[in-house]
């Protein structure tokens, strides 16, 4: 079995995921029912601030939050709602949501590129 580098395995969720632009991202954020999951660390939240009304779940926790079996769920992790996924520039985020997928998430996508992406592109972020 040959070797995978993390960035063939960021390039193979990818193929297996909805990859969404920061307009879209907006765009669904303005439909409502949508919850943005930042799941960077925390001092990353820190340096580089945040996308307004989104919700902090590190990328170590996410399954244990997304288990509603578990003392750990948090209720923002709702299969009946559209989830979006987002860290800092798209790699963790495309493979926490091939990990969702597989625990049964269906609506779920993340932000292709990141914050940095969404900064590129001109939109708000908070400290």
């Amino acid at each position: 079995m040959s070797q995978k580098s993390a960035a063939d395995l960021v390039k193979e969720a990818k193929q297996g995921i909805e990859n969404l632009t920061p307009a879209q991202v907006q765009q669904e954020l303005a439909k409502g029912n949508t919850v943005l999951i930042d799941i960077r660390e925390r001092e990353e939240l820190t340096q580089n601030g945040k996308i307004p009304g989104s919700v902090h779940a590190p990328r170590g926790m996410i399954e244990f939050y997304a288990d509603d079996s578990l003392p750990y769920h948090k209720p923002e992790f709702d299969k009946s709602k559209r989830l979006i996924l987002h860290c800092a520039s798209g790699g963790r985020s495309a493979l926490a949501v091939q990990t969702l997928k597989q625990m049964g998430f269906q609506h779920i996508a993340h932000l292709d590129g990141g914050i940095k992406a969404w900064k590129e592109a001109g939109l708000p972020v908070e400290n």
